[in-house]
């Protein structure tokens, strides 16, 4: 049967945004034609994912190879239920984070922007191309294209701080592909002859456990993009970047490839009925519980707001891999439609934060005190998203939370619902906080006059979207949920 779209469909939507990298170059004295290019790409990569959407919402795959090299070893791209799910939450964010990046860059007046706008759409095309990927390999090469695409992301500032950061982000995102990823995924080539995704693994029956678990373990590791613990220093230090980039790293691109990638591994190389027979996924919670449970007590000390939502994001990134890890059917689905849950409502967070910012020049908590008299539209959608990262009603991530406690239930892991329901608080504990200050502080207390004066249209406008997206979630999860169930789906 033939997909009701051209072939090479795939291969264009990850080049859309790389055709504007020169367009976007050449039009650096020109900032509205600038932009211009860069929405449009973000148009057009958009319209493209949606494009390939409905064939995959009906359970088809399709699939595109470009090269093969060696028996089993090939260049090529698939779409299925996981790859779209993560599509289309990067390519309609980025189109809003665009946005909000014209109204951060020129309020702020920074240098270098056509420089940021060129390395922002490299970056898109490399996490379109990790999302639409066939094989490990493909993942691979595509998950190291990011890494070096958001490097100049990362030290735009260009100061010592910039630099050091940039230099931690390279060295741990670079040490643990090469070192970790790398010899692990040759020597399951070496065992397997494969390295294409398949929902029931791909590891010959006779393969020692004690193979299984290493291999395991240097994967998790070695994506370091998820920032599972002790490998997660890299992205509070990232926090150096404009918040645009925290923005695409958190909620976007980075983290998320991370956290993509070991789900493939996990649903695609491993299979959840050998992680669940050989009690794998006991290890896999365990490690991902650790990382939950701790980034969530640092980020309850943490005075600076990007800091605080940093550690957030590594906890909630450790939650997605916790589900599934659970190698239950309902803990697989919850982790991945958790990702477009926490996708919304994490970068909710960081655009209030950068408006905050622009509009006020204020980065800490304790200086934050009465700000919703002075930014009461952006601190109420910091309040949304908060619900949504938290999950509570009536929040999109209320919905993937349950279902991923559903899956500890279903996996027989009760200690795994604790680690859930203390996290939930914890995240309540850090966040809410913030918001009661923001509103309900008394007028000795209120560092801000009753007078409203919100950041740029340009920034306040993606922030409100997002926020009622995350509301919106919770009412009609539908779309996403039904893309988790397809790509979990035995045949």
């Amino acid at each position: 049967m033939h997909p009701p779209f051209p072939t090479a469909t795939p291969l264009l939507a990850i080049c859309s945004s790389l055709v504007a990298v020169p367009l976007i170059a050449l039009s650096g004295k020109k900032p509205n034609l600038r932009e211009f290019w860069t929405l449009l790409a973000g148009a057009i990569k958009f319209c493209l994912v949606i494009s390939m959407a409905g064939w995959i919402l009906a359970g088809n795959t399709h699939t595109f190879e470009l090269w093969q090299f060696l028996p089993g070893l090939s260049i090529k791209l698939t779409v299925d239920g996981f790859g779209m799910l993560f599509a289309l939450v990067a390519s309609s964010l980025w189109i809003l984070t665009s946005v909000y990046s014209i109204g951060y860059m020129r309020g702020l007046n920074e240098h270098a922007q056509t420089r940021y706008f060129c390395f922002f759409a490299l970056s898109l095309s490399a996490t379109i191309g990790v999302a639409f990927s066939g094989n490990l390999l493909t993942l691979y090469l595509f998950y190291e294209l990011l890494s070096l695409s958001t490097y100049p992301l990362v030290t735009h500032h260009q100061d010592t701080e910039a630099r050091g950061g940039g230099r931690k982000y390279l060295a741990y995102l670079l040490s643990t592909s090469i070192g970790l990823a790398l010899p692990a995924m040759l020597v399951t080539y070496s065992l397997a002859g494969t390295l294409d995704f398949n929902v029931l693994g791909i590891f010959p029956e006779a393969t020692a456990k004690s193979t299984l678990l290493v291999l395991l373990v240097m994967f998790i590791y070695g994506f370091a993009k998820a920032g599972v613990m002790p490998f997660h220093s890299w992205l509070p230090g990232a926090m150096v970047a404009p918040t645009p980039v925290s923005a695409l790293l958190h909620a976007v691109a980075v983290v998320k490839v991370g956290v993509f990638s070991i789900g493939r591994i996990l649903t695609g190389i491993f299979g959840i009925n050998l992680l669940a027979a050989q009690n794998l996924n006991t290890v896999v919670c365990v490690i991902a519980g650790f990382t939950v449970i701790v980034s969530s007590l640092i980020a309850l000390s943490q005075d600076n707001l990007k800091r605080r939502l940093a550690f957030s994001t590594v906890g909630q990134l450790s939650y997605i891999i916790l589900g599934i890890g659970l190698a239950s059917i309902l803990g697989v689905q919850g982790g991945m439609l958790h990702i477009a849950m926490h996708a919304f409502g994490k970068i909710t967070l960081f655009f209030c934060a950068g408006a905050i910012f622009v509009a006020t020049g204020k980065k800490y908590i304790s200086e934050m005190v009465g700000i919703g008299r002075r930014m009461p539209y952006t601190m109420f959608a910091f309040f949304l998203g908060s619900l949504s990262v938290i999950g509570l009603p009536p929040a999109g991530g209320l919905i993937s939370k349950f279902l991923m406690v559903r899956g500890a239930l279903q996996a027989d892991l009760w200690w795994v619902l604790v680690i859930y329901l203390v996290s939930s608080f914890l995240n309540a504990a850090y966040f809410l906080p913030i918001v009661y200050k923001a509103f309900f502080c008394s007028e000795e207390e209120a560092l801000f006059e009753k007078k409203v004066d919100e950041a740029p249209m340009c920034c306040v406008l993606p922030l409100t979207i997002t926020a009622g997206i995350s509301i919106g979630l919770f009412f009609y999860p539908n779309l996403f949920y039904s893309l988790a169930q397809i790509a979990i789906a035995m045949p």
